[in-house]
């Protein structure tokens, strides 16, 4: 079950927001189309390169790498919410040209590591590292030429839960990362290696759960003007993403026709189900790009993150069939594949993983029904 925080302004609101999932996991998944079936300054460096997807190109050594600019960094201009600009940063080693930047967005759970606090920031325990259950991910995609950059949101799930704050977050690093591609900004002296080197033209963003309607809301036609100029958005991936239109039947907030959009969903999902699929519905017959999705057979929503799986501390296991759910690895190993695939060909010009994308190459490890819609010509 995805945990969004224990202040109880919000957190019972979020709850009625989930009633939709389990029970619409099946109806979901019977409108799929059928297919075949990853402190600034602190670096470490490792030549674990993460599992390779079938085709991808050749693996190199990465390093892990962190900014933290504060618990009280950003202010929203808009809610006046106040967020931490925190992040992990996974890249190269060996750093040759411009890389394209993925940025990768948490959704709702604990904000703070004691269950008791209520407050941002933290007036118990520390802030709670959902930021870090993506480094497989982050290793992974680094090992293939991507500079990622995994965020935190634990001043947003303290005190909004709003996917408005969500994507102005988003934004927010991607001015840094603009900054700092030119040389500037506060991020220089933290990344100084990647000063030169990251190419805001080519930017991918990764959403999970409420971070997954966070960065289609960012992405969105409605909203591309407040994209930081300069910055191109190439792909966006929504995973285990929540879906709802707020007002009812206007999904223009999230509605993404002009960037290639994934989506990746699990049929036993307890937390949010497979809504998500209907971001695809969306865009049928008027996206200028291609949308794809995956469903996996009996994955479910937390393992995704590895702090959210346990046995890690306040990990949960949100399966609605926990005697047939998949183990977190496969479920990992799988996104490493789609994900690897998809940022490839849409951020990199890489065809290799097309075929994981189509289903003609099923994912690892797993049972998945796959569907494209394709752009409209």
């Amino acid at each position: 079950m995805e945990r969004g925080t224990h202040n109880r302004r919000t957190y019972g609101a979020w709850r009625s927001r989930r009633t939709r999932g389990a029970a619409g996991a099946l109806t979901a998944a019977l409108l799929l189309t059928a297919g075949l079936t990853g402190t600034g300054g602190a670096a470490a460096a490792t030549g674990n390169p993460g599992p390779a997807a079938s085709g991808s190109p050749a693996r190199t050594a990465t390093v892990t790498e962190t900014y933290d600019l504060g618990d009280t960094a950003f202010t929203d201009p808009e809610s006046g919410t106040v967020s931490e600009v925190r992040a992990v940063v996974h890249r190269p080693r060996r750093l040759d040209g411009r890389l394209p930047l993925i940025v990768m967005s948490h959704g709702a759970w604990w904000a703070c590591t004691h269950e008791e606090a209520a407050a941002w920031p933290c007036d118990l325990g520390t802030p709670f590292p959902s930021h870090r259950g993506y480094d497989y991910l982050g290793e992974a995609l680094a090992a293939r030429g991507f500079v990622v950059a995994s965020i935190s949101a634990d001043g947003i799930n303290m005190n909004s839960f709003d996917y408005g704050d969500r994507a102005r977050l988003v934004n927010e690093h991607l001015r840094l990362w603009k900054e700092l591609a030119s040389g500037d900004g506060p991020l220089a002296g933290r990344l100084p290696a990647l000063r030169g080197h990251v190419d805001v033209r080519r930017v991918g963003t990764l959403g999970h759960s409420r971070g997954g309607k966070g960065v289609m809301w960012q992405a969105s036609d409605k909203h591309r003007n407040e994209v930081p100029d300069g910055v191109r958005m190439g792909a966006v991936l929504a995973l285990a993403p929540v879906k709802f239109d707020d007002p009812a039947g206007d999904n223009s907030d999230t509605l993404v026709t002009r960037t290639p959009v994934a989506v990746m969903t699990s049929s036993c999902d307890g937390a949010v189900g497979e809504y998500g699929q209907e971001y695809l519905d969306d865009v049928v017959g008027r996206t200028r790009q291609p949308a794809y999705s995956v469903s996996l057979l009996h994955g479910n929503h937390d393992y995704f993150n590895t702090r959210w799986t346990p046995p890690a501390p306040l990990a949960e296991d949100d399966s609605t069939c926990p005697e047939q759910e998949l183990a977190p690895a496969p479920q990992q190993n799988a996104l490493t594949a789609y994900a690897t695939a998809f940022f490839g060909k849409h951020l990199k010009g890489d065809d290799s993983g097309t075929a994981v994308l189509t289903g003609a190459d099923p994912l690892p490890g797993v049972t998945s029904t796959t569907r494209v819609v394709p752009p409209v010509r």
